[in-house]
């Protein structure tokens, strides 16, 4: 019998998925709990409806990353910081800097974790970091440390 899972079943699959199995375990154990539900042609086509707008949630969603990454390609963060004479900051930038930078000076919000810096930034001058935008989608933004 060819059922769609509502919940996660152990040994079966994940939820929204067609599987095939016994008449016995659907009537006896995945209805009456639940579980699962008959995939007759209303639920069929209605699976079909929810993949279907997920993918488009999907695409979407990545067009919008693709955009927001070539925004940052094209911008420049500038962090002001205190350091001593010898040219070395006092700490370091950190990506959690970067991203308040990113907010206050040109209204983007990214997540500090999605932040990559190549090394630790403890000198001023200009650096290249790697922003994960989504999943498989990265920019390169310039970030300047200058002077407080």
């Amino acid at each position: 019998m060819k059922v769609i899972l509502l919940q996660d079943v152990k040994g079966q699959g994940k939820k929204g998925e067609l599987v095939n199995v016994s008449d016995g375990y659907a009537r006896n154990f995945l209805f009456p709990k639940k579980l699962a539900k008959e995939a007759d042609a209303a639920a069929m086509t209605d699976l079909k409806n929810k993949e279907a707008a997920k993918k488009y949630k999907e695409e979407c969603e990545k067009a919008d990353a693709k955009a927001l990454a070539e925004k940052l390609e094209q911008i420049t963060v500038t962090v002001s910081v205190q350091g001593g004479a010898d040219g070395r900051l006092y700490g370091s930038v950190t990506s959690k800097d970067v991203a308040q930078a990113l907010q206050e000076q040109h209204g983007i919000t990214v997540d500090k974790r999605k932040i990559e810096l190549p090394e630790a930034v403890k000198s001023y001058g200009g650096y290249q970091l790697t922003v994960k935008v989504y999943a498989g989608i990265q920019a390169k933004l310039k970030l300047t440390v200058k002077e407080k």
